[in-house]
């Protein structure tokens, strides 16, 4: 089954919804994600957790989906995942303060499922807003 535009924004709005036996019924039972540091985590759980983090940290976490395309077994979607750190990021206490995260998401099908995710974004839309780190360039 070729991908349709509807296949991101059904996954982003499960996750969002914190419906987690719905991302869970998306994804093929050999799942792998790939993040922008290039490692790879396999299995529907490495999903869960991933997305379990972010609404965690972010109560509020809001994705737009600016663009849908799809190629072959392919769909890429441009977003932005905006919201408030209000818990728990990877041992960042919550700041209060507010991100968007420009997100390339890159989802490849597999027997009607979810079969590998790639994501690709830049941490530091992330970290400097939050107050993190710095902004390159200053101190």
């Amino acid at each position: 089954m070729a991908p349709t535009a509807d296949g991101p924004r059904q996954y982003i709005e499960s996750i969002l919804a914190r419906d987690w036996e719905k991302v869970k019924d998306l994804l093929h039972p050999e799942y792998t994600y790939t993040g922008s540091d290039g490692k790879e985590m396999a299995g529907p759980g490495a999903a869960l957790a991933i997305a379990q983090t972010m609404t965690g940290a972010f109560p509020d976490l809001h994705v737009e989906t600016r663009s849908v395309h799809t190629a072959g077994d392919v769909a890429i979607a441009e977003m932005v995942a905006s919201g408030a750190q209000r818990g728990d990021l990877m041992g960042i206490a919550p700041t209060g303060k507010r991100m968007a995260m420009p997100v390339a998401l890159f989802l490849e099908l597999s027997d009607g499922s979810i079969y590998r995710e790639r994501e690709y974004f830049d941490m530091m839309s992330v970290l400097v807003p939050l107050g993190v780190v710095s902004p390159p360039g200053k101190a």
